[in-house]
């Protein structure tokens, strides 16, 4: 699915070797680019990027320039990081389309617990509905219906189904989905997931099974056939 894949962008190894394990430690699947040059290709390439993370100061293109490039193009989420913290350049960089900014030095667990957030904003940004296997899923009216009849669910239940549905086939962690459905600011623990599956799939009656359970690790939403 889309949403795991994150481009990120520093002439620094360091900076993106530091910044890359974090963010896959959080369960996203992660590209690396040395300059802009390289980021625009490799976003052209991959087709289904994300989000990007995007130094500003890079030889060959810097950030604005790539920013600038991909925004003709594509409306991807990109959060900026500067070694500035410059009010022209943040002004400059939400001019040109950019989500997030994110002055040097930073801890790499704010930046993942900003990018969860860039990434759900995205996903509850996109009306309209969800259809897989039977279930229909109305963003818009907050609806849900299986094979044609109507299934009554909690908030928490709506959320985490569209999130299982919109991450279809990935296997994601309880943490994942803490961060993602709860926000990565709530202080719970698997137990509350695992409840919530539970009940989402008794009233899934047989399309429940569509939610794998992955021991050890968390679920994956696969739809048999």
């Amino acid at each position: 699915m889309g949403q795991c894949r994150i481009l990120v962008v520093d002439d620094e190894s360091r900076m993106r070797k530091l910044v890359k394990d974090f963010l896959v430690k959080g369960g996203y699947d992660v590209f690396e680019a040395e300059d802009g040059e390289a980021a625009v290709d490799l976003f052209f390439e991959q087709k289904d990027i994300a989000l990007i993370i995007l130094d500003v100061m890079m030889p060959k293109m810097d950030g604005w320039q790539v920013c600038r490039e991909i925004r003709q193009y594509s409306k991807v989420p990109i959060i900026m990081l500067t070694a500035k913290s410059d009010e022209r350049d943040e002004l400059m960089g939400f001019e040109l389309g950019v989500d997030e900014y994110i002055s040097k030095p930073f801890s790499p667990k704010i930046l993942v617990a900003r990018v969860d957030a860039v990434l759900r904003r995205t996903m509850q940004s996109e009306e309209g509905s969800l259809e897989v296997g039977g279930i229909v899923v109305d963003k818009t009216a907050h609806q849900v219906k299986i094979d044609g009849n109507a299934v009554e669910l909690s908030v928490k239940e709506f959320e985490l189904l569209s999130y299982f549905i919109m991450n279809k086939g990935v296997a994601l962690s309880r943490e994942k989905i803490l961060n993602n459905v709860w926000n990565y600011d709530y202080f719970g623990d698997a137990r509350t997931i695992d409840t919530h599956v539970k009940k989402l799939r008794s009233k899934m009656g047989q399309k429940g099974d569509y939610i794998k359970t992955i021991w050890g690790m968390g679920y994956k939403f696969e739809v048999d056939g």
